[in-house]
């Protein structure tokens, strides 16, 4: 995962409140087993009907989503964050995100702004106004900027410091591995192996 500190892109805006994870990518597309590969699922549904807002030319190439309230509700899916990804989008703006939804975002690189309405529909009419503007979003600083104005932003400290730091869960957990190790070494005997079903085979039954 690529850290993320400062990132600048045009914007499109989702005029939607309310957007669940299959709406983002339908149930269909989730029983493909890799991840990545989704940028034909993004909103499939939606981009069936014509002159949708993302298929337009002018939005082509947008790196941020601004949308309504409560983005990213319903299921778990870590589809609905891949797609975004593979679609082209570093960030999304709303009024309020699933929270599983914001966890899979945080694993997968992709940063989710959280800001008042009013701020929203701002930057909303900016962009609609603007399809070349130039959207500033500034995770060192916590703050998003467009057109001379600029707005601060709130982010769960932890998340902040794992996507400054480009760290998935396994990066994180990784930069501990020297006290795994120390830990690993200090187990008696007699507990389970770790390693997996193989290891735990291997250790010898004399002590039962």
């Amino acid at each position: 995962m690529e850290p993320f500190i400062v990132h600048v892109g045009r914007a499109v805006a989702l005029r939607r409140d309310n957007i669940d994870t299959d709406q983002i990518v339908p149930g269909e597309f989730c029983k493909r087993v890799t991840k990545s590969g989704y940028e034909d699922a993004l909103f499939a549904r939606w981009r069936e009907q014509p002159g949708f807002v993302l298929d337009r030319p002018e939005h082509r190439g947008s790196s941020i989503l601004l949308a309504g309230r409560d983005f990213g509700i319903g299921s778990s899916r870590e589809h609905a964050v891949w797609a975004l990804r593979d679609g082209g989008f570093k960030v999304v703006v709303a009024t309020g995100f699933g929270d599983i939804f914001r966890r899979n975002a945080t694993n997968n690189g992709l940063l989710l702004v959280d800001l008042l309405e009013p701020a929203v529909r701002s930057l909303m009419e900016l962009a609609e106004k603007d399809t070349g503007l130039a959207v500033t979003v500034d995770l060192a600083r916590c703050r998003i900027a467009a057109a001379g104005r600029d707005w601060p932003f709130a982010i769960e400290p932890r998340a902040r410091r794992r996507m400054l730091a480009g760290e998935d869960p396994i990066a994180a957990t990784l930069r501990h591995a020297d006290r795994i190790a120390a830990y690993e070494r200090g187990r008696s005997d007699w507990l389970p192996a770790l390693g997996g079903y193989g290891a735990a085979r291997e250790r010898p039954y004399a002590d039962r």
